[in-house]
């Protein structure tokens, strides 16, 4: 098993995110709200303060504050497929902006996880 990580940057695709997963027979995941270490620094310091700030300003999206992380226990064999029903709603990963996603083996667990009963 693993656990499936992804921040969703535009949060207004969560819905077609969770229905892409459930087309791909992944259920019970969980949806966090979110900040960026980016954002935090970007509004609580002065650009003296620590030297990257103005670029750091100049990157982010002013209309995006918030992000989604949902998370996830699915079998090794659903990876791909998590991947997949991600880009078909973000596009590809690897563009700026469109989110990030990991996973990190589990090695216990215990109670319900996945579609049905």
């Amino acid at each position: 098993m693993k656990a499936l990580f992804f921040v969703l940057n535009d949060t207004d695709k969560l819905d077609e995110v969770m229905t892409a997963f459930v087309r791909k027979n992944i259920c019970g995941a969980t949806i966090i709200e979110s900040v960026g270490m980016a954002r935090i620094l970007s509004n609580k310091h002065l650009e003296n303060e620590i030297p990257f700030i103005g670029s750091l300003r100049a990157f982010l999206s002013p209309e995006r504050e918030k992000s989604n992380v949902i998370f996830s226990v699915i079998q090794d064999e659903q990876l791909n497929d998590a991947v997949e029903a991600i880009e078909s709603v973000v596009g590809d990963l690897w563009n700026k902006g469109a989110g990030v996603v990991f996973s990190i083996p589990i090695d216990f667990a215990k109670g319900f996880f996945g579609c049905g009963k």
